[in-house]
């Protein structure tokens, strides 16, 4: 019952985020809150600092229980406050290409191919915002979206890195090439990710935990990059693997 409970919290619903951190996050992007629910007489350190930013920016602040938080969170960890922010921050493939454009750089996108662990989603972009990833774009279905626990894993990242989410990643990835991007499937078996020419326009496919990426996805791709290993173990955790690639492509576009 533990292992479900712990499930179910972790698979929040989106625009939902919990904890003073997240939240705090939340309000430092600037991005668009419909409402925040704090724990009544919010009178220490993050949560007083969280009630006035808040009142600031004129969000509307509803105090209520103890009881009221846990049955929102559903199990989650609250610390005493719980935002819910709107949904219209997804760029489309279309914004994301034009704000690379207005910045004079050649596209670094990541593409994430049904992660549906949202702290996978939530590593995978922390690691492509240190990279320097211009955007990250993920699927409408059978997919995560963002939220609080993608957000906590991102370390905030989900914050300052622009995304889009699409209907069709197949459709995405040929504006993409139609752009002039060259597009990368991560997968066991391709030619070693550091054997590979990654200074130009370029983006990263990464799957499922499960199912790797697709086979369509891979029969649009122009290249397979794979991550040699030499243990016992074949593969590795999809947000790692994500890491590996992305700073590979970074040092060679950076130097």
């Amino acid at each position: 019952m533990r292992e479900n409970r712990k499930n179910r919290a972790e698979e929040l619903p989106e625009g939902l985020f919990i904890g003073r951190n997240a939240v705090m996050e939340l309000l430092k992007s600037g991005r668009t809150i419909d409402r925040i629910y704090i724990k009544a007489d919010a009178n220490e350190g993050v949560l007083s600092l969280i009630y006035a930013k808040a009142s600031e920016r004129r969000i509307p602040i509803i105090e209520t229980d103890a009881r009221k938080l846990d049955k929102l969170a559903d199990g989650g960890a609250h610390q005493g406050v719980i935002a819910l922010a709107a949904e219209t921050d997804y760029l489309t493939v279309d914004e994301l290409l034009s704000q690379v454009a207005e910045k004079g750089e050649k596209p670094f996108f990541l593409i994430c191919d049904s992660i549906n662990d949202p702290h996978n989603l939530g590593a995978l972009i922390r690691s492509a915002n240190c990279a320097g990833v211009n955007g990250v774009i993920i699927p409408k279905r059978r997919a995560v979206g963002v939220n609080g626990t993608v957000a906590k894993s991102s370390a905030g990242a989900v914050f300052a890195m622009p995304i889009a989410r699409v209907s069709n990643l197949a459709n995405a990835v040929k504006t993409l090439k139609e752009n002039g991007v060259w597009i990368w499937a991560v997968e066991a078996g391709g030619k070693p990710y550091y054997e590979q020419d990654f200074k130009g326009s370029c983006a990263l496919i990464l799957g499922s935990e499960g199912e790797g990426v697709s086979d369509i996805l891979k029969k649009e791709s122009d290249f397979i990059a794979g991550i040699p290993m030499y243990g016992t173990v074949n593969s590795l955790n999809v947000s790692n693997a994500g890491a590996i690639v992305m700073f590979e492509a970074a040092k060679q576009r950076n130097h």
